[in-house]
């Protein structure tokens, strides 16, 4: 029944997950606009980061196979390289919030910055699965601290 409104399952599967992301980058908005201190920001940050790493896992399994397919199968690139381009504007946003908050401004490009975002999360997603919940929960985590991210230990230049 679904298949008639969608050319195939590959347009199906694409859809869905290009839905959920466009939904998935919008919730960092409200927060980053509204912080008024890099403390206010990185505490709503960490919020939403790690309710997403523990409430998505289905939707996040199959954001990482899409786009482990995307490697084989030509019919999944340009939607994950749309969906992509989404999340590594979202951790940009992020990450120069934080640094205007500092009176700075990012000096790491925003595809490396969006990297090391992309891979916290996805190996923090593993060790969720695993069964080392706390690790994820605590929004102050021992091993995974992306607000270090932000700060990149003066990293930053500093706005004249």
């Amino acid at each position: 029944m679904l298949h008639y409104y969608f050319s195939d399952k590959v347009d199906l599967i694409c859809c869905c997950v290009r839905h959920y992301k466009s939904k998935c980058v919008t919730r960092y908005d409200q927060i980053t606009s509204a912080a008024q201190s890099r403390d206010e920001l990185m505490k709503g940050f960490l919020e939403k980061f790690g309710g997403t790493v523990r409430d998505d896992a289905t939707m996040h399994r199959l954001w990482y196979d899409l786009r482990s397919q995307s490697l084989f199968e030509e019919a999944f690139r340009d939607d994950v390289a749309e969906i992509d381009k989404s999340l590594e504007v979202i951790v940009w946003r992020v990450a120069s919030r934080f640094a205007s908050l500092g009176g700075r401004q990012p000096l790491v490009s925003r595809g490396a910055l969006y990297a090391l975002f992309d891979r916290l999360f996805q190996r923090c997603r593993l060790r969720h699965l695993s069964g080392e919940h706390a690790l994820c929960s605590d929004a102050r985590g021992r091993w995974y601290r992306p607000h270090r991210l932000f700060s990149c230990a003066e990293t930053w230049r500093k706005v004249a």
